[in-house]
């Protein structure tokens, strides 16, 4: 882009999205009970474009994603776990999270807002089936459901097969040896059970990668991959590895790491119609900065805080006391939009992480 053209965020959000449904209906192609759902939500998702364009011109951005943690639970302790170290997640009994009718408001506000994409994460989401529930009936919604995948069971197939917005996307760090090292003994053969039951189920889903300087060569590999679809996955999201612990900075990607991963994204997707390939937080260079703080999503916590992701739990608003559209017109929001530190520079996976104290101080204002 020539330097004196005008970013237009609105116009990059709109063509990610788009970009994003046309791989989506390639990689359910070969399953006509998916493809029938996702040629009916890619009218959904057309129209919440249509919302978001008119909020752009009354002077406010919509997201289309929103990161909703449903809960501080979890029955796994992985090593590095960002929630956990965040204080997010925790083996206490939870207090003060948010009911099932408090999350069924939210995804009707965001509904109505334009918010195409939730993404219900954790803790481990799938101890809240009350939540995943509540989120099956809203269908113009798309709902990933981030999950280590260890309490799939065939009742919850069932509840997935009636409700195709809820898409289960499987938690796994390359084979057996990296993914139990970090999830814990035998989580990898759990996994793959799970994924044996959704095939068996005619069911599509996703994984996520945490994608360090360990594992980058593994999990981008053509034998991982082709692994993962042989399995039944049909997307895969490389999350980029971020030092939430002290001591481990050293899995941080390199430069050289991203650009490899990087480049064997662009090759797969050039060799592959039918295998969605996502990395976050992706290149920040064409975005001008950070998507968080709602330029292109934000996050509520289990309590209803709104943060700028799950990875910078800083909160000046609550959506137990105001709606999800103040809540993203939030004093913090806006200054992170407005500033500079969404667009530093930085050395790990997230800005906001690395530059932590600076949002700190925007809330002592």
């Amino acid at each position: 882009m020539d330097k004196t053209e005008r970013f237009d965020l609105e116009e990059y959000i709109t063509d990610g999205v788009k970009s994003t449904m046309k791989e989506l209906i390639a990689a359910v192609v070969s399953n006509p009970a998916e493809s029938r759902f996702m040629a009916g939500f890619a009218l959904s998702a057309k129209m919440a474009d249509a919302k978001r364009r008119r909020s752009a011109k009354n002077g406010r951005h919509i997201p289309p994603f929103l990161i909703a943690s449903i809960t501080s639970r979890c029955n796994l302790n992985c090593a590095g776990c960002y929630a956990r170290a965040n204080h997010a997640c925790s083996d206490e009994e939870p207090e003060s999270q948010l009911t099932d009718d408090q999350w069924d408001r939210i995804f009707s506000e965001a509904s109505d807002l334009g918010i195409s994409f939730i993404l219900l994460a954790g803790g481990e989401p799938m101890v809240r089936p009350d939540v995943i529930k509540k989120a099956a009936e809203h269908k113009d919604i798309l709902f990933p459901i981030f999950t280590n995948g260890t309490m799939l069971s065939p009742s919850y197939a069932e509840l997935l097969k009636k409700h195709r917005n809820l898409v289960p996307v499987i938690s796994i760090e390359g084979g057996q040896e990296k993914t139990d090292a970090r999830r814990g003994e035998g989580v990898y053969s759990r996994v793959t059970k799970a994924m044996e039951l959704l095939k068996e189920s005619s069911l599509i889903f996703g994984a996520s990668v945490t994608v360090t300087r360990e594992n980058v060569r593994e999990v981008c590999s053509e034998e991982f991959l082709k692994g993962l679809h042989e399995a039944g996955c049909r997307a895969v999201i490389f999350v980029e590895y971020v030092p939430a612990q002290e001591g481990s900075e050293e899995l941080v990607p390199t430069d050289e790491d991203r650009a490899f991963l990087d480049g064997r994204i662009n090759q797969i997707r050039a060799q592959s119609s039918d295998l969605l390939l996502l990395s976050f937080p992706g290149d920040e260079n064409t975005s001008e900065g950070c998507l968080a703080a709602g330029r292109g999503f934000f996050h509520i916590n289990s309590r209803g805080g709104a943060e700028p992701c799950p990875f910078s739990p800083y909160s000046d608003m609550n959506v137990t006391e105001t709606s999800l559209a103040k809540a993203l017109d939030s004093e913090l929001f806006r200054a992170l939009q407005e500033g500079e530190i969404l667009k530093a520079q930085h050395s790990g996976g997230c800005v906001l992480y690395e530059n932590r104290s600076l949002v700190e101080a925007l809330l002592s204002k």
